[in-house]
């Protein structure tokens, strides 16, 4: 008797528990390299970084080549 989730029931009612096999699949699109994700992670983080020294720069009132 099989159960969810990869339980097992045997006859004498004990449970074995087996690990369940992930699903297989195949990406369409390479994530290494240039492409499309690759490019708009780099702009996302370009933001970050850009955004935040403005923040820095309004915070203490000195550019980032002050602070060192």
């Amino acid at each position: 008797m099989t159960t969810a989730k990869g339980s097992i029931v045997d006859d004498q009612g004990k449970m074995n528990n087996f690990a369940v096999e992930p699903k297989v699949y195949v990406q369409q699109e390479s994530r290494a390299g240039f492409t499309r994700y690759a490019e708009r992670l780099n702009g996302r983080l370009a933001m970050i970084g850009f955004v935040s020294l403005l923040a820095l720069e309004l915070l203490t009132g000195h550019g980032l080549f002050n602070q060192f």
